[in-house]
């Protein structure tokens, strides 16, 4: 039996016999990998407790025939103490933590930039340094990027024309210019589309200056950005707490529907209703 350890953030578990977890962890070195913790359900349980998600821990792992046992644990940052007292940081937190999950498919696949986005992305949620839905916002749209889906808001998408261009279109990959709209589009507002830029570029000033609109905007269209990629929903990402999460429907919609070119510039949609109609979809492909 072979030992090794690695840092990694838990992004979920699951209950295994009647006292062990199955425990989902991004490893610095070794991508996402499962592992088995045992007897951590127990009271007496010496590690259980930093085994939980939002933890940053240090693990030492011995090698099994299918999943690695726990074999000690020490605590990094226990950011699952400061996340979970507050309700929009630990939805916002959540949908976090899932959207890493789906972005690192393959397990035991380094992702060394997808571990240090979400490492930075909870730091920021623990501490309070910015608002929770602008933190989850701008870990999607850069962890897409990573994953090769970099949205564009300063060309044309489909030419490379040089903006600015008043049309968003989630299937191009981002904004359009007249010539080249497909159907589907919508027209954010110019603020949305400079926040939606600096979400990705992490210009920080500018996207905690926006307003209440421009982040309904951004968010509806990030999370329609984000369905399209992962070609599903994210189940945690309906009980995220925004301000006002209005425009990922009508995009999706947009998406979805062969219908003609979308171009209101309101956000009157509601986002709840598209991933309840994801839900649905997915039961009845069940």
């Amino acid at each position: 039996m072979s030992l090794y350890r690695d840092e990694g953030i838990v992004l979920r578990t699951q209950k295994l016999g009647e006292a062990d977890r199955i425990i989902t962890v991004l490893t610095r070195a070794h991508g996402r990998i499962r592992v088995v913790g045992k007897g951590v359900r127990r009271t007496s349980s010496r590690f259980g407790a930093r085994l939980e998600p939002f933890m940053h821990v240090d693990l030492q792992l011995a090698t099994g025939r299918t999943l690695d046992v726990v074999t000690q644990v020490e605590t990094l940052d226990p950011f699952g103490r400061t996340i979970c007292a507050d309700y929009g940081s630990y939805t916002a937190g959540t949908a976090v933590l899932e959207t890493a999950e789906r972005l690192t498919a393959e397990e035991r696949e380094p992702a060394l930039q997808h571990y240090l986005l979400l490492l930075g992305a909870l730091r920021a949620l623990a501490h309070g340094e910015h608002d929770a839905g602008l933190v989850l916002d701008a870990f999607v749209l850069r962890g897409l990027s990573i994953a090769g889906f970099a949205p564009s808001f300063a060309e044309c998408a489909r030419c490379a024309a040089d903006g600015p261009h008043r049309l968003f279109s989630v299937q191009a990959g981002g904004m359009v210019c007249t010539a080249c709209r497909p159907p589907g589009t919508v027209v954010p507002s110019p603020e949305a589309v400079a926040l939606l830029s600096a979400l990705l570029t992490g210009d920080w000033p500018v996207a905690d200056a926006s307003d209440a609109r421009a982040r309904r905007d951004a968010s509806g269209i990030t999370a329609a950005f984000l369905q399209w990629h992962l070609e599903r929903g994210l189940r945690s990402l309906q009980f995220v707490e925004r301000r006002g999460d209005e425009q990922a429907e009508s995009v999706a919609r947009g998406t979805r529907g062969g219908g003609g070119v979308r171009e209101e510039p309101s956000a009157t949609s509601e986002v709840e209703r598209l991933y309840r109609e994801i839900g649905d979809a997915e039961v009845e492909q069940a």
